[in-house]
């Protein structure tokens, strides 16, 4: 595809109707077992069908409609047909808290809502009242007491003058608005995006050119489109003609994963981390040889090199691993994966070898909401990929490392600004362009980007030492015993932890050990598993510096969750909601031995 004919993000239509005028599995869902596709005909109708029922309802450029939405090709005709006639769609997460849903709605002055579900709506419906500038609501599910969206595709067949349209579009300039995504802000209140279609052409036509797909490929798209993460990959797929597998509810992504068959995705770490974790804990249960057998294979792909370094025998050893037990995670990703995406987070080279042992590539990329969002990507050219960083930087982007290692960016991806915000606007973006990204990173052999902490993360123990509490963390998570930890430390004269065990495991670990598992309140406060995890510690501690080393740990029974607050929809932990949240268990760590594991005095 010619992405220099694509100026404005709808004018991928214009591709659909030439390219893959005759694709008709274009964009699918799955309905009661059963699959439905969307043919590019369908997309483009639908699209230009919505645009009309808007004008017909006086929706105008600039006009902000926000949606709330689960994936779906009704994500897309909604996207296209919001774009075409120059409004501006400011998509929610469904799971953001009560308060966010009011702020978002109230400072985009948003005059329009579209929600996917019942669940969504019974959700949100008492907070709509608050918000005084909706004009309508319309539903992708039927609800009683809202207009379903059939209703405004009626509206759009009807309209008295369709060959609008065309002359809106025509108005509508490359660095126009497109969408307002507010961050999901793990501090404080979120901050409107505003991104336009330049941002976004630019940063999926540089990250297309890094995998071979064309239109007979298949995405599966799982993580929200609300975000902007999965949002530009929707539309590389689309610039490819790729048919794209919507997944609703990541819980069952697995199941989508081997009926689909994709030939790719993207994932964040923790889910990868899950899919590993699972692979160990049915490696545990194996019985002799065969157990023996996958630790051995386990070990060959934690050493593996992208260089043939290790040599011959090496290469012997990891085709035997592959035969006979990677070939197995093959067949469990639908046996036809040739990339995953992995970004949102840092995701831990140990990970990322296995995976490429197993013959599943995962690049790695790194970038922010403001930035469209890559900013740089492992490639598959030679000497496109260095475990432990996030790969090149992007054509056309700049980088940029400052005085105190902050990573700076600028390019044609990074935001027009935040809508509303122009102070904390002129706080990011200096008046030479570059974006700060409150990210700490190096550029290694001059060319990969390490990121190495979040500046505003990292803190001092009273002590007068730094600690980067990231690094620690991903370190931790390597563990299978561990679903989640935070480190913490501010001010205090040493480091501890808020541990939440991987309950799966510990129930694995506990059946084998014939030790008791009654619910996970009662798992933590055993004497014997307690034991288990302070051996883990001090396994993990040894590879540490002295002022790194976690000295004390709660271990807590309660799964966190974006539901319950401490993680954001990308799943990173929301810090300053974990700390006020367990303020009095990270109290009782510091003051009190129960139930903590504390090293002795060094």
């Amino acid at each position: 595809m010619n992405t220099q004919a694509v100026t404005r993000l709808f004018d991928l239509l214009d591709v659909y109707a030439g390219s893959y005028a005759s694709k008709s599995e274009a964009l699918l869902k799955k309905k009661a077992g059963k699959w439905y596709a969307y043919s590019s005909a369908d997309y483009i109708n639908y699209s230009r069908t919505i645009s009309l029922g808007l004008l017909a309802l006086g929706v105008g450029k600039g006009v902000k409609i926000a949606t709330v939405l689960v994936n779906s090709p009704e994500v897309n005709f909604f996207d296209m047909g919001i774009m075409q006639i120059g409004a501006v769609q400011v998509p929610i997460y469904p799971t953001v808290s009560d308060e966010n849903y009011c702020y978002i709605l109230n400072d985009s002055q948003a005059e329009y809502l579209v929600v996917a579900n019942n669940e969504i709506w019974q959700r949100i419906r008492n907070i709509c009242q608050a918000a005084s500038g909706l004009k309508g609501i319309f539903s992708i599910e039927k609800i009683k007491g809202l207009r379903h969206w059939k209703e405004l595709l009626e509206m759009g067949l009807n309209y008295h003058s369709p060959a609008e349209l065309d002359r809106i579009k025509d108005d509508i300039l490359p660095d126009d608005l497109a969408t307002i995504i507010y961050t999901s802000g793990t501090t404080g209140r979120p901050k409107g995006v505003m991104l336009s279609h330049r941002n976004f052409i630019s940063n999926f036509a540089a990250c297309g050119r890094i995998p071979d797909f064309t239109s007979a490929d298949k995405a599966l798209s799982f993580l929200p489109l609300c975000h902007v993460y999965e949002r530009m990959l929707n539309y590389l797929y689309q610039s490819k003609g790729m048919s794209i597998y919507y997944c609703e509810n990541i819980e069952r992504v697995g199941e989508y994963i081997r009926d689909v068959k994709p030939d790719t995705f993207a994932a964040v770490p923790r889910v990868l981390e899950k899919m590993y974790n699972r692979a160990v804990l049915r490696g545990r249960n194996f019985k002799g040889f065969r157990k023996t057998l996958f630790f051995w294979a386990l070990r060959q792909g934690h050493k593996f090199e992208l260089d043939h370094s290790r040599g011959f025998y090496y290469d012997i050893k990891l085709t035997i691993a592959r035969l006979l037990v990677f070939n197995k995670w093959r067949k469990a990703l639908g046996g036809k994966v040739r990339l995953i995406v992995s970004g949102g987070a840092a995701l831990h080279p140990r990970l990322s070898r296995v995976f490429w042992a197993a013959g599943i590539p995962v690049m790695e990329g790194y970038g922010l909401t403001e930035t469209s969002p890559v900013i740089a990507v492992s490639t598959f050219e030679k000497g496109g990929m260095k475990f432990g960083t996030v790969g090149p930087v992007l054509p056309g982007v700049e980088v940029r490392i400052a005085e105190d290692h902050e990573v700076l960016c600028r390019g044609p991806n990074v935001m027009l600004g935040y809508y509303n915000r122009p102070e904390r606007t002129a706080e990011v973006i200096d008046s030479d362009g570059w974006f700060h990204t409150g990210d700490l990173g190096v550029l290694e052999d001059g060319k990969f980007l390490r990121i190495t902490d979040r500046k505003k993360e990292i803190f001092k123990t009273s002590t007068g030492k730094y600690v980067a509490p990231q690094v620690l963390e991903q370190k931790f998570r390597e563990s299978p015993f561990i679903e989640h930890i935070m480190v913490i430390g501010e001010n205090r004269k040493y480091t501890a932890a808020l541990i939440v065990p991987n309950m799966d495991h510990l129930r694995g670990w506990c059946r084998v050990k014939e030790i008791s598992f009654s619910s996970p309140e009662k798992a933590v406060r055993n004497s014997k598993i307690m034991k288990r995890f302070r051996e883990e510690v001090e396994k993990i501690n040894s590879e540490l510096g002295k002022t790194e080393k976690i000295k004390k740990f709660r271990l807590l029974h309660t799964e966190w969750s974006i539901e319950s607050g401490e993680l954001s929809p990308t799943l990173k932990l929301r810090r300053k909601f974990i700390l006020e949240k367990y303020a009095k268990i990270i109290e009782d760590t510091y003051r009190s031995r129960e139930f903590n594991y504390r090293m002795e005095e060094e």
